[in-house]
């Protein structure tokens, strides 16, 4: 980066802030590609990325870029046909991931999962259908989860969930996190963020159903 880049990257780092927006977490080029596109004006390029950061938040992205998607346990209920569950959870992943961009995908999208244990009973604990979503993600899906995290998980729960990892690689066993504290819960919070996450989770957003998410192909 020469001279002039890197004075215009801290005017445009300095334009955000008067705008009430931050550049913290996203790297120089990043930055620099809104510069780029903006021919190098601090001023049009800050505004622009303050759009643009509305428009991620609108999208349900998380605070890093990762769109999410969240299962309230308590309302599934094992289905009878594996085969049509199975193409429903193929659907699933592809509408997540490909509400991560607009346009053309770069490869490297991933997404956040967040199943919500509370009130569940053992008619809803569908521990094939937990399975399969694991396994279509190491098989077929790999590297597209940052994260997933299960809250309120209660007691009889345990069990299922360590014979469900049995059949998990242990790549996909560390990027499960079983939130419990309310330190745990303050740091899913943060690494989510309150604009993406429902207020009954600690956010600001509201949940939108599947069928109501809108994509950009």
């Amino acid at each position: 980066m020469d001279r002039n880049q890197e004075i215009a990257l801290t005017q445009m780092r300095k334009s955000v802030e008067k705008l009430g927006s931050s550049t913290e977490s996203y790297g120089e080029k990043t930055l620099m590609r809104f510069l780029i596109a903006r021919s190098m004006n601090p001023e049009k390029t800050a505004k622009m990325f303050c759009q643009w950061k509305k428009w991620r938040a609108e999208m349900g992205l998380s605070k890093n870029g990762h769109p999410v998607v969240m299962v309230k346990s308590n309302k599934h209920f094992p289905s009878k046909d594996q085969v049509q569950f199975k193409k429903f959870v193929v659907h699933l992943l592809d509408k997540t991931i490909a509400s991560s961009f607009n346009g053309r995908e770069t490869g490297n999208e991933k997404l956040i999962g967040i199943v919500d244990l509370q009130d569940i009973t053992y008619s809803n604990a569908d521990l094939r259908g937990l399975i399969t979503g694991f396994q279509f993600l190491q098989a077929y899906y790999p590297e597209r989860l940052a994260i997933c995290y299960l809250l309120n998980m209660p007691q009889f729960f345990v069990t299922v969930w360590r014979f469900v990892c049995l059949f998990l690689d242990k790549a996909t066993q560390e990027k499960v996190r079983i939130v419990t504290s309310e330190e745990q819960k303050q740091e899913f919070i943060r690494e989510v963020g309150e604009d993406v996450l429902p207020e009954e989770y600690g956010g600001r957003a509201k949940l939108v159903l599947l069928q109501n998410v809108a994509v950009n192909y």
